[in-house]
């Protein structure tokens, strides 16, 4: 990598964002020898609205990674969900053993996490620049192709490819003329923490149903909720709303949160007093919302490309996933010369792979937030589905995307025959 009398950074390929799309992308370019510029607006560490809850698929991702992922490391492990739903006694469901997944999950807060991974990348040869607060796209007058970006503080960073890992308001993607799909789903989640005995968990907790009161007795609320234990005396509780619901953009999510919780256990410590932050919301975009992934030398990754799983609101190991396609692809470019005809097929190969590996169990998982955007259904599928083991260990993988992809049980097979037959995303 090497920077001009005039302070512009050149290297093969410039990362915008330094969060788990972003920091994944960069490692896995830099181990396979390019020269990275990873840009984080912010400064680590610094704290991201989420659950801080991984499921193996995620683990997985982490493992790619080359990162530790024991106890030891500072890693809470779980071993499955205990799903609330149906008014009756809470549902445990262990997390399958399977060849392609570890049979454990994850919990880590986001502002640590972060931090380790794009330490990760530091590790393996990118150069981060924190404080980089990206502006707007660099462009070939001739072409119209990305070649830099500029920073709000003048600086600039130079390469014949870039990645938008910059998340869903991803401002560079919106500069190269990328919107949203509207025909995609989209969610709002909130989160905060409290001081809580329950910390300590071995299972993350999802409420498939939010009511105002007793259950089956009150009230049913808009949205879904979960508690996830940190280990440190704390728990990460928080609610999501998909925009199928008529109550998206109309709700007081703070007051809802609210009147949720005070339905459980006083015991459980989730009141104002044991509060620890404040509430803090972010936009979940779902189902490939914004495309193409690869136009004019711009690869996104992450919530830049919508890349939120629709049928459990999970991220991070998509932006994983997406991060070390991309740097396949890069790569591929870089070794045949951008530019040319042969590395710009390399390049489309990007969003080809990623329809070949998620298109299809995007598209049923849209078709399942038009569905459970109606509370009444939810209700159904968890007062009929709930008591069914067998039902809901089916539900389990196809939620969580959890499939062997070879020699996997029956299970596996009718939900990747319905992945591959459902058309892309």
């Amino acid at each position: 990598m090497t920077s001009t009398p005039s302070g512009v950074v050149d290297a093969d390929v410039v990362v915008v964002g330094a969060g788990p799309a972003g920091s994944a992308t960069a490692t896995h370019l830099a181990r396979r020898g390019l020269e990275v510029a990873l840009l984080e607006k912010t400064q680590f560490p610094r704290e991201k609205v989420c659950g801080d809850g991984l499921t193996p698929r995620a683990t997985r991702q982490l493992i790619r990674l080359g990162i530790d992922t024991s106890t030891e490391a500072g890693w809470l492990h779980n071993r499955g969900l205990r799903i609330y739903g149906g008014g009756g006694q809470p549902f445990h469901l262990d997390w399958p053993d399977l060849a392609d997944f570890p049979p454990y999950g994850l919990v880590r807060p986001r502002a640590d996490f972060d931090d380790l991974l794009a330490r990760t990348a530091v590790a393996a040869g990118a150069e981060l620049h924190e404080l980089a607060n990206v502006t707007e796209p660099l462009l070939d007058e001739r072409t119209g192709r990305i070649v830099g970006v500029r920073c709000k503080d003048g600086r600039e960073f130079r390469a014949p490819l870039v990645v938008a890992a910059d998340g869903n308001s991803t401002r560079l993607s919106v500069a190269m003329g990328i919107t949203k799909r509207d025909d995609r789903p989209m969610g709002v989640a909130v989160r905060t923490y409290y001081t809580s005995p329950r910390s300590d968990d071995d299972y993350l907790e999802s409420w498939l149903e939010l009511w105002d009161g007793p259950a089956g007795k009150s009230n049913l609320l808009p949205g879904y909720g979960w508690i996830f234990g940190m280990g440190d005396g704390t728990s990460n509780v928080g609610l999501g709303i998909l925009n199928t619901s008529s109550a998206f953009g109309r709700t007081d999510y703070k007051g809802l949160l609210k009147a949720w919780l005070d339905t459980t256990p006083e015991e459980w410590g989730y009141r104002d007093a044991n509060m620890t932050t404040p509430v803090r919301g972010a936009a979940l975009p779902m189902g490939f919302n914004r495309q193409p992934h690869y136009t004019r030398g711009l690869l996104l990754v992450g919530d830049a490309g919508g890349m939120v799983n629709p049928f459990n609101g999970e991220g991070i190991a998509y932006a994983m996933e997406a991060g070390e396609y991309a740097a396949d692809a890069a790569t591929e470019a870089h070794r045949r010369g951008v530019g040319t005809p042969s590395a710009e097929k390399a390049l489309q190969g990007y969003p080809s792979r990623l329809k070949d590996e998620l298109g299809g169990y995007y598209r049923l998982g849209n078709v399942f937030v038009r569905l459970i955007g109606n509370p009444q259904v939810m209700s159904l599928c968890t007062r009929y589905g709930l008591p069914r083991r067998t039902l809901m260990r089916f539900v389990l993988k196809l939620l969580a995307n959890l499939t062997d992809s070879r020699d996997g049980d029956a299970m596996d097979v009718v939900i990747n025959q319905l992945t591959r037959l459902a058309p892309a995303a």
